[in-house]
């Protein structure tokens, strides 16, 4: 219990001061924030999918899904972070969409890889404070633009950037890909002959040859699977050559 005067207040009935005097941000400060973080994070993903992802894959309908999943995710955890429904149901809600959407799809790993990168940028972008609280012990506490925060955030997409575009470089990585080839010439599969048997591939398919495997055969139809393996060209990806089911591409 505690005295005030005449009127005596129960520990459970006294003010919360702090909840009334919290410096709020003004209108013109909640436009620079929300700019910052979506101009920054618009720009660094543009950047991810245009110069780096799209120039292998050619894939308009990835390049689109990327560069508006990720604002949308950044609008939505900035908007949720100051409410109490909180980031946790956020990331639950997106996770529930990605997952009514692409389980219809078999997305290739590539394209998995650079989803969870722009939703990892859109979580930082959204959630990092570009504000601070200045005064707040005293009757003049207000917000100021942190620039401390808004320069490690801008340091850190610049680290993710160069961090794909180093793994990217064809200078770095060897980019391998392979080919499952339906081959009619088995007489040309036993190890004898391998030598002739990678001319005769590589003239019919148009690639260099790093090496092949030998799959199934059937004596029945003469003819034997095999898997090609070669090395990609520079800006060259091969996105539907990694075949589980040779039926799919059978026709019927």
């Amino acid at each position: 219990m505690q005295d005030l005067g005449d009127y005596t207040l129960a520990d459970e009935d006294i003010i919360d001061v702090q909840s009334i005097t919290d410096a709020m941000m003004t209108t013109c400060q909640s436009i620079t924030e929300l700019a910052i973080r979506f101009f920054l994070n618009l720009a660094v993903c543009w950047i991810l999918v245009r110069f780096f992802y799209y120039k292998k894959s050619r894939r308009r309908d990835y390049f689109f899904t990327f560069i508006v999943f990720s604002s949308a995710m950044l609008m939505l955890l900035y908007m949720m972070g100051n409410v109490e429904i909180g980031v946790g149901l956020t990331l639950g809600l997106f996770a529930i969409f990605g997952i009514l959407r692409y389980r219809t799809e078999t997305v290739p790993i590539r394209e998995m890889t650079y989803l969870f990168v722009i939703i990892a940028l859109a979580a930082m972008n959204g959630l990092a404070p570009v504000y601070k609280l200045v005064g707040a012990a005293t009757d003049h506490a207000h917000y100021v633009l942190s620039t401390g925060t808004v320069a490690v955030m801008v340091i850190a997409n610049a680290l993710i950037v160069c961090l794909v575009w180093i793994l990217e470089s064809p200078r770095l990585l060897k980019h391998t890909s392979t080919k499952l080839v339906l081959y009619d010439r088995i007489e040309l599969i036993v190890p004898e002959r391998r030598a002739e048997l990678i001319a005769d591939l590589e003239n019919r398919i148009g690639i260099k040859i790093d090496n092949l495997e030998i799959g199934h055969v059937d004596f029945l139809k003469d003819a034997a699977f095999i898997k090609v393996y070669y090395t990609l060209g520079k800006d060259q990806t091969a996105t539907i050559d990694t075949l589980t089911r040779a039926k799919d591409f059978v026709e019927q």
